[in-house]
């Protein structure tokens, strides 16, 4: 299905940043969120009794697949059918395409569809064949394949990321952050522009080598939106002046390739040497797995969030949201 037959009417699927306000962020999401943490408090509740999930990757998944399940079940619901490997063990195996899949899984009439893909637009595709909601759970954006609005995003987990720097920092207006590493392949940091260009006064430092700077749609976005961002190769000329440091994984998956260890390419490497430059009151931030770029004695600091505050983000806004989408008048 090429992009332009595509057609697309939003909410209740999810499946860019793009699609959603600061005020519903605030109003809707940021308030519903904290619900959530005093229903996980509770030990859940029964709101979504009765509905079914099916849980859709084409890609392995630890996080995002589990928050999914996870924010279900809290709520009283349950996902039914679930594969993290839909390209080897699915209809996709045999040539199938995604448009017929979702069509025959919405046959079975389930509540909500998590989907991840391993190519783009997924979720824009899943979308236009589907009444029942689809949740981009996060695409790609395949080397060489054109970029559009849809291309390369993981919305929910931008949700979680904003929702952690609200909490933690008191408000997103006027912060600066540096995200740092593959920023061409990856989705997260996408996203996470996508959002953040909503709010006023932000500052983006992309730190990042030549062959792995954000691509072109996100800056041309960040441009319209009078948002301030700039290029750096080395994260130490701006830990001292950022309230978040989001931290990448070099995508190897899809190409990526970046020797942190070679400091001719530049320094992407959160480790003491970053801790001792950064604000006391900042921020470290991942969306995991992590690798090789962060090293083991950043975990202790009080000031890393990403083993902690941040994956109970995604566990409380996608709680939210699916309360949201299913139950929105209990």
């Amino acid at each position: 299905m090429e992009l332009q037959d595509v057609k697309f009417e939003g909410w209740p699927h999810v499946i860019y940043a793009q699609q959603f306000s600061r005020r519903w962020l605030e109003q809707k999401l940021f308030s519903e969120a904290r619900n959530m943490r005093l229903v996980v408090q509770q030990r859940g509740c029964d709101v979504l009794k009765g509905m079914r999930a099916v849980s859709f990757f084409y890609q392995k998944s630890t996080r995002t697949a589990a928050s999914f399940a996870f924010a279900m079940d809290y709520l009283g619901g349950r996902v039914v059918f679930s594969t993290e490997n839909a390209r080897e063990f699915s209809g996709a195996s045999v040539g199938e395409n995604l448009s017929d899949t979702i069509q025959v899984l919405h046959c079975y009439e389930p509540d909500v569809i998590f989907l991840r893909y391993d190519r783009e637009i997924g979720a824009e595709i899943a979308a236009s064949v589907s009444d029942i909601p689809i949740i981009n759970a996060g695409d790609r954006q395949p080397k060489g394949a054109p970029v559009s609005l849809f291309s390369g995003q993981h919305p929910t987990q931008a949700f979680l990321d904003v929702f952690t720097i609200q909490e933690r920092l008191g408000g997103i207006d006027g912060i600066s952050i540096a995200m740092v590493g593959d920023l061409a392949n990856g989705r997260t940091v996408r996203s996470l522009s996508y959002l953040l260009g909503k709010f006023k006064g932000v500052t983006i430092y992309y730190v990042s080598p030549k062959n792995a700077q954000m691509l072109p749609d996100v800056k041309d976005y960040l441009n319209r939106r009078d948002v301030k961002w700039c290029e750096v190769t080395d994260l130490r000329e701006v830990a001292s002046l950022v309230d978040v440091v989001y931290q990448t994984r070099t995508q190897r998956e899809c190409g990526g390739e970046i020797d942190r260890n070679n400091y001719s390419l530049g320094y992407f490497m959160m480790d003491g040497t970053i801790l001792k430059m950064m604000k006391p009151n900042s921020i470290i931030m991942h969306p995991l797995p992590r690798v090789d770029e962060i090293t083991p004695d950043v975990d202790s600091d009080p000031r890393a969030v990403y083993l902690k505050d941040q994956v109970k983000a995604g566990l409380y806004t996608r709680m939210a949201l699916l309360k949201m989408i299913l139950a929105p008048s209990a």
